[in-house]
């Protein structure tokens, strides 16, 4: 703790953003660090407290807690306050493989949990991680790990985006021939096609890691959807390699069957961020769109998450007429509720950088909160025109439970040309894991104990979204370490991997 005062001293300071307007005009990243005198004085704000449960990840209440992969937080603001920089990147390392993924797209469970956030804001720990792992890019720290030898044994990691990222690099070095299949045309999973260009840019940061691990010795195979590919079969897998590890995610989408689904402009929102991505990358972000978008259109988002977000930002880069969200909960309050206390995860009312960017131009919070859609409307020829919507209320069920009750009377109809659901993921694809024969918990995810991720096949290690469901970058992260570990202990009957 180089500067006992500094959290009394000192306020809090993120990153710098060009500001909505301007940056709506292209896809390109629209955040940047704070000067190097700033930058470390946002380090001399932690307060290297006893128990620091910034890094101590865990879920409470069934919601992130600290950091899920233990991050070394209060060492590397430590680090940053000295201007000890190298060292802060080496610390990092040692728990995170991918900082300037989570650096940039975490939403930050570190921050909900900081001990200074109970009585100010909390300490800028996204901010300044980004800033580490960037400034080793710029330095040439960041340089390919050759591992010295090689264990003879061979490796195949189906998925290629967090999880499977993680659990490639940690396998690789410990000295096994490591081989990533991805069913994509490009390597990164969600990272490359399920995060816009603006909050996650793909050639300077994704490919630019890719491009390490495949340095370092790691081979990709795009391309191939192992399950429905004709030459690489689950049986092949396991002949040919020692072990497979399935980070496949949790790619079912939440379907919203009610009348006029079959609309024509009704349209899962994953479809519409992936379709956008690959035209911007086949047209090296050209400012050219593709055939499926959002232009002059009435754009109407069901689902208030991270990818909620995404497709508003997208449509409005997009050029479209009118961009509305639809909650069904309750809008959040703008202080802690009784029952959301320190340090469980905040549910605070806030404004992401989608919503700013709407705010900005059409001069409110595109949000409409404790909305349900009742039916979609479509014209003669088939085309969405709209859709009828009501304000609910939750109120207590016989059970106990809380359900959504029509508020009579507040029926109506909003214009929409483009409906995007957002409403999260049901599990896992059922295909693999058919081809696989395995077993699946309650919830359809792959069952695989948490910690030693074997499933009912020995020798086949399930991690990540496939394995918990749909969760955070950062538990993917940790869920392929995990699963690296395991299955480095099964081909040794070791290990030392963290």
């Amino acid at each position: 703790m180089g500067k006992p005062t500094g959290f009394m001293e000192l306020d809090r300071e993120s990153d710098a953003e060009i500001a909505p307007l301007e940056r709506i005009k292209n896809w390109r990243e629209f955040k940047s660090h704070p000067d190097e005198k700033h930058q470390r004085e946002q380090g001399a704000r932690c307060m290297d407290c006893g128990t620091p449960f910034c890094q101590t990840g865990q879920l409470v209440s069934g919601m992130a807690s600290g950091c899920p992969v233990y991050n070394l937080i209060p060492e590397w603001n430590d680090l940053i306050f000295r201007g000890r920089w190298k060292e802060a990147l080496q610390r990092l390392h040692k728990t995170n493989n991918f900082p300037e993924f989570t650096g940039r797209v975490c939403p930050a469970p570190c921050e909900g949990s900081c001990v200074l956030g109970v009585i100010k804001p909390p300490v800028a720990i996204k901010s300044n991680e980004c800033a580490i792992i960037d400034r080793g890019w710029r330095e040439g720290w960041v340089t390919p790990r050759i591992p010295a030898k090689r264990s003879g044994k061979q490796v195949a990691i189906v998925g290629s985006g967090p999880a499977g990222l993680a659990c490639a690099d940690q396998l690789n070095q410990a000295g096994h021939r490591v081989t990533v299949f991805e069913r994509e045309d490009r390597i990164g999973g969600l990272l490359m096609y399920g995060i816009p260009n603006m909050k996650l840019d793909k050639l300077e940061v994704v490919e630019r890691r890719v491009g390490l691990l495949r340095g370092e010795g790691i081979e990709f195979k795009s391309g191939i959807s192992i399950g429905s590919h004709a030459e690489w079969t689950p049986a092949r897998l396991r002949n040919e390699f020692d072990a497979v590890v399935l980070c496949c995610g949790a790619t079912q989408a939440r379907d919203l069957p009610i009348a006029g689904r079959d609309a024509e402009g009704v349209h899962f929102a994953m479809d519409f961020l992936t379709e956008s991505t690959r035209h911007q990358l086949d047209h090296q972000l050209d400012g050219s769109l593709p055939a499926f978008n959002a232009t002059g259109k009435d754009v109407v988002v069901i689902g208030g998450g991270d990818t909620g977000t995404d497709c508003v930002a997208t449509s409005l880069r997009q050029g479209c007429k009118s961009i509305t969200q639809l909650e069904i909960l309750p809008e959040p309050p703008l202080e802690r509720a009784a029952d959301n206390p320190w340090p469980e995860w905040p549910k605070l009312y806030k404004m992401d950088y989608g919503q700013e960017e709407a705010a900005a131009v059409q001069g409110a919070d595109p949000r409409r909160y404790l909305v349900q859609t009742k039916r979609f409307l479509k014209d003669a020829a088939g085309k969405l025109s709209g859709l009828e919507i009501e304000e609910i209320r939750w109120e207590k069920d016989e059970q106990g439970r809380f359900s959504p009750r029509e508020i009579p009377g507040s029926l109506r109809v909003v214009p929409a040309q483009l409906v995007l659901l957002a409403m999260g993921f049901t599990g896992p694809e059922s295909n693999i894991i058919g081809q696989f024969g395995l077993e699946t918990d309650p919830r359809s995810n792959v069952r695989a104990e948490h910690g030693k991720f074997t499933t009912n096949l020995a020798g086949v290690f399930a991690a990540g979204d496939m394995r918990r469901g749909q969760s955070l970058i950062v538990w993917a992260i940790n869920e392929g370490r995990g699963a690296a570990r395991e299955c480095d202990r099964f081909l040794m009957g070791v290990t030392q991997l963290p």
